[in-house]
């Protein structure tokens, strides 16, 4: 436990200071080859738990010791014990005696193995009466940013204490079944010939009850099935595609809709991406899916002109870069490393991606605007400005409006929150 500790309090601190934790911890895998699967595993349990519960740690951790720490990895060795002790099952003991130690190996401070034994300890006897002094502040409570929270309250004044509850909670797993290849009720028995057990829910996608490595997943490298948030697979779906369509996936890595779109029908799809690495994972979704007849292009989704050969497309899917704030529950760092003022320059790169593809769009053709995103600005105000600016844009209603507010999906135990526009040129 203690090398896990340790690893897990440094990756910790990188995310704090800017980092994603995606990226730390592929970089910590690289360098440490020789980790287990049990420990790869153990590491990121903690990390992410850390940084999902961040707000309401820190505030623990202010009202645990008498001024604020300068040795950065002291103090996220101490989140990791207060993690642990409030949220795993290893004994109180054992978690304050490995954390004194990984002290040792981290070289933190003088003092500081004292002032571990006596915070941890400290906690451990005054848990209740500390988790209730803390949940009158909001940020120890939600464990969101306060900006973030007094966002959600204006926007969603009904739905913001549900939706900062619900990103909290460990991500579901869900997957999108080949229907070329197999039928879903075929898929979800050999599941559960492999001990694995699912539920269909809505768009008829599979939630497993317990997440699995893809390794464990029956046919998954010959391409029968793909991890895919429910709520994502309305996408390809919305599109409302034909077989014969030329078809755009702009900002389509890693792949995912991408090949839902191909499962859908017998399309001529063209796959952008503005990131070399990351349009290799397109490449090798869609070979897994065993599919060819698509052209994956490296370009910038808001020059045109950069990649584009003048073919007007038929229907043109554009996941945007956004805030992400729909998705927190799988990346909990976003929560802290997004700042409000990065919504203004989403916003501007959104209006920049549509305004260039809408030109390349044929007459009557669609374009879905997509974020995972909950923030209004990015989403119905992005697209009620768009109106304003395109008279020959209509906006189209969706199938599935009862699980829509407007376009907005908000998180819920089935799925992430991601908006939906369709607009039809005219």
């Amino acid at each position: 436990m203690i090398k896990i500790q340790c690893l897990a309090a440094r990756t910790v601190g990188k995310v704090l200071t800017g980092a994603s934790l995606t990226a730390v911890l592929q970089g910590l895998w690289n360098k440490h080859t020789t980790l287990s699967d049990q420990q790869r595993g153990a590491i990121q349990d903690i990390s992410y738990g850390v940084l999902r519960f961040y707000g309401q740690l820190d505030a623990l951790l202010r009202r645990l010791i008498n001024k604020p720490l300068k040795d950065q990895d002291l103090y996220c060795l101490l989140l990791v014990g207060l993690y642990q002790l409030q949220y795993s099952r290893s004994s109180a003991y054992a978690i304050v005696d490995h954390a004194v130690t990984a002290s040792l190996r981290l070289n933190c401070s003088r003092g500081a193995q004292g002032l571990i034994n006596a915070v941890l300890r400290g906690f451990v006897r005054q848990r209740k009466t500390l988790l209730k002094s803390i949940s009158e502040n909001e940020v120890g409570q939600y464990s969101h940013p306060q900006w973030w929270i007094d966002k959600l309250r204006v926007e969603y004044p009904q739905n913001y204490k549900k939706i900062l509850e619900t990103n909290n909670q460990h991500p579901i797993m869900s997957l999108r079944v080949n229907q070329q290849k197999i039928s879903v009720l075929k898929y979800q028995d050999q599941l559960n010939k492999c001990g694995i057990s699912s539920q269909i829910i809505w768009n008829k996608a599979l939630k497993l009850k317990q997440p699995v490595t893809v390794k464990k997943l029956p046919g998954f490298s010959q391409g029968l099935v793909s991890v895919q948030d429910a709520g994502a697979q309305l996408a390809a779906i919305f599109l409302d595609i034909n077989d014969g369509m030329h078809i755009l996936d702009a900002c389509a890595a890693p792949g995912g809709k991408s090949g839902h779109l191909l499962e859908l029908a017998d399309i001529e799809l063209t796959a952008l991406d503005n990131d070399p690495k990351r349009l290799v994972l397109v490449t090798q979704n869609l070979e897994r899916l065993t599919f060819d007849k698509y052209h994956a292009i490296c370009g910038n989704a808001a020059n045109p002109s950069e990649w584009w050969d003048g073919k007007l497309f038929d229907r043109i899917l554009i996941d945007a870069p956004c805030s992400a704030s729909g998705v927190v529950r799988r990346h909990p760092d976003i929560k802290w490393l997004r700042r409000e003022s990065d919504l203004a320059r989403f916003v501007k790169i959104q209006q920049k991606i549509l305004n260039a593809l809408w030109q390349t769009l044929s007459r009557d053709g669609k374009l879905l605007y997509v974020t995972c995103s909950i923030f209004i600005e990015e989403n119905k105000q992005q697209v009620k400005d768009f109106l304003c600016h395109h008279s020959d844009a209509r906006n189209l209603p969706l199938p599935k409006r009862k699980l829509l507010d407007d376009g907005q999906l908000l998180p819920d135990s089935q799925h992430d929150g991601f908006f939906y526009t369709l607009l039809q040129k005219v």
